[in-house]
């Protein structure tokens, strides 16, 4: 078996791992690296050639794979950083792409808006389908992020299973809790790639129902006369949105969703029934119909929550461009901003959450911070998914040195000697 480290092992993004075993390679990922197109200094970054994005570091670099004989993807969820590079390398393979509902749904809008056509075929949670010679399995599990799932390769040299990105969720506000029972059941596996973002995080990673009592919290405010409640998350985070609208609901205010992003998740959501935002709230992705919103909504602030996008200070985002006065909103020292996300840790986004609170300072709003918990699993959750799958390899996943070495770190204290845990960077090949 050889494993390739084509991204994902040297930053936090970018991720794309690959499996061979007798000549024949199953893909998992083919993410974006976000920070690399937010720095691309002439913009429009996403409508350069593959090519381009390779050298800016963008997406992943998979010349590794030429000539190989790729028989399938794998998409394990719908985020980003995991799926974005599919249009722009998966066409080459000419193979079938696997991802649950949700998944599929946010690739169709992918591959639209690159003006792709991408047959992505729907594996459900907590079922399997022949892949040559291969058996690929889906397991339900909780992330960020509705339909995630673990990706298990049954091969002729073992069971590789692909962790990457997970939380052990028992109180999720959206679908099941983890299919612990299957878990059991595949132990003694051959490999295990996992998720390594929250490796120096002591204990465990709290629940969403956690984020929504913060919420709660925060927004069940008596002191919210004549202000405005703005709110800003990850815009795939659906579990998120839905304790923000309740809560909303709580305190009599109508909904406003704002932003592009917003409304491509929240569609893609409704289009498989998985919620239904828009009987509840309104939900704007033109520019023009933002600003027409957003006066009626200074004449009338107090009977608002307003949902945007913005949460890492994108420079073009929509609370950004309020923030910066291009949207005709006037803040309000006693408007309310809350931040429902954690900062991703790199340079840019850093520099960019820094300038967006400076402005916000400079306006007197009222800021709430960190009123969210984690999608990736901390130190203990580490220690439980190894002692679940029983793994003879262990390689540990997105991001680099900083956030690996404390899962090998993790893997000798439980016993395993050093010859079984496989810290990697880009573009490294082992052979198991």
């Amino acid at each position: 078996m050889k494993v390739y480290a084509i991204g994902g092992y040297s930053e936090v993004g970018k991720n794309m791992t690959a499996i061979e075993v007798n000549n024949k390679v199953v893909i998992f990922d083919i993410g974006l690296y976000l920070p690399a197109i937010l720095r691309y200094e002439e913009g429009d970054a996403h409508l350069l050639p593959a090519e381009e994005l390779v050298k800016i570091g963008a997406i992943p670099d998979d010349s590794q794979l030429k000539g190989k004989n790729v028989i399938g993807i794998v998409l394990n969820h719908g985020h980003l950083d995991h799926i974005g590079a599919v249009p722009y390398l998966a066409k080459k393979y000419n193979c079938p792409i696997f991802a649950t509902r949700y998944t599929a749904e946010i690739m169709k809008s992918l591959n639209e808006d690159k003006n792709v056509k991408l047959k992505v075929n729907i594996l459900h949670n907590n079922s399997s389908v022949k892949l040559d010679e291969f058996k690929l399995e889906f397991i339900h599990m909780t992330h960020s992020i509705p339909e995630t799932c673990l990706g298990v390769l049954h091969t002729s040299e073992g069971k590789v299973v692909y962790c990457n990105d997970y939380k052990f969720d028992n109180h999720p506000t959206i679908g099941k809790k983890p299919n612990y029972d299957r878990l059991k059941e595949i132990s003694n596996i051959k490999l295990l790639i996992m998720d390594s973002l929250n490796s120096k995080v002591e204990g465990k990673t709290p629940s969403e129902s956690v984020a929504r009592e913060l919420l709660k919290d925060v927004m069940l405010n008596e002191n919210l006369d004549g202000s405005c409640v703005i709110i800003t998350t990850f815009s795939s985070h659906i579990a998120r949105l839905k304790s923000i609208i309740e809560i909303s609901q709580m305190i009599k205010r109508k909904v406003v969703f704002m932003g592009r992003s917003l409304e491509k998740y929240t569609t893609a959501a409704e289009n498989i029934d998985l919620v239904k935002f828009s009987k509840d709230v309104e939900i704007i992705g033109v520019r023009g119909e933002m600003k027409r919103k957003l006066k009626e909504i200074q004449r009338n602030r107090d009977r608002y929550v307003l949902v945007v996008t913005g949460n890492q200070g994108e420079p073009a985002s929509v609370l950004t461009r309020m923030a910066e006065g291009e949207m005709g909103f006037e803040f309000s020292p006693r408007d309310m901003v809350i931040f429902s996300c954690r900062t991703i840790p790199s340079p840019e986004t850093i520099d960019n959450r820094a300038h967006l609170e400076g402005i916000l300072k400079e306006k007197g709003v009222r800021m709430f911070k960190q009123v969210h918990v984690s999608g990736h699993a901390a130190q203990e959750d580490h220690r439980d998914m190894i002692d679940l799958l029983k793994p003879e390899h262990i390689i540990p996943s997105h991001g680099g040195f900083d956030v690996t070495l404390p899962v090998k770190e993790l893997a000798l204290e439980m016993g395993y000697k050093e010859n079984k845990i496989h810290v990697l960077k880009d573009y490294e090949v082992i052979e198991i």
